[in-house]
């Protein structure tokens, strides 16, 4: 015999299945315009332009251990590529502006750096884990996602795509 849920239980399964029924944003993917970004919301300094750039997003956490071994990887894209168009913005997800702030200097990232603690960018984009970053073309379209970091196979598919994205040009007025 099946029996009714009553009290605190009933109250959770009433939550979970109000959940349900609330339609998630979908998560970015290959193909999809990258969400506008309001520097409003993000802490850390100014947006650099982005505008007919090929632009590489990266979400990170100063507790996430990849995050920590992507970043050295990224300076070096930065260095490599800046000249030729390429723009990387890193998107911390710290609720903790020291956390982030200490990550920042201990890392010291040639690229920048802005803090999304309100959630509301990795929000929009749904990042499916730390970290999770997305090579964007100069006309604002996902074109690549990696999520999580896997060291030096991360580093020479990231060269390739940039390389690409960078070969393509920059779109007609």
């Amino acid at each position: 015999m099946v029996s009714a849920l009553r009290g605190p239980r009933a109250a959770l399964a009433g939550a979970a299945f109000a959940l349900l029924a609330v339609p998630m944003p979908a998560q970015v993917k290959p193909g999809d315009s990258f969400p506008s970004i309001d520097a409003s919301v993000l802490a850390g300094g100014p947006l650099p332009v982005t505008s007919g750039k090929v632009v590489l997003f990266d979400f990170w956490a100063s507790w996430c251990a990849p995050c920590k071994a992507s970043f050295p990887a990224y300076s070096q894209l930065s260095s490599d590529y800046a000249g030729r168009g390429l723009v990387i913005i890193a998107v911390s997800v710290d609720d903790s502006p020291d956390a982030f702030a200490a990550f920042v200097a201990r890392m010291r990232p040639t690229f920048t750096t802005v803090d999304d603690a309100q959630h509301r960018l990795v929000g929009a984009v749904q990042v499916p884990t730390m970290p999770t970053c997305y090579l964007v073309d100069r006309t604002g379209k996902v074109r690549f996602m990696h999520a999580g970091f896997h060291g030096g196979q991360t580093e020479r598919d990231l060269r390739s795509e940039i390389e690409r994205l960078l070969a393509e040009g920059a779109p007609a007025p």
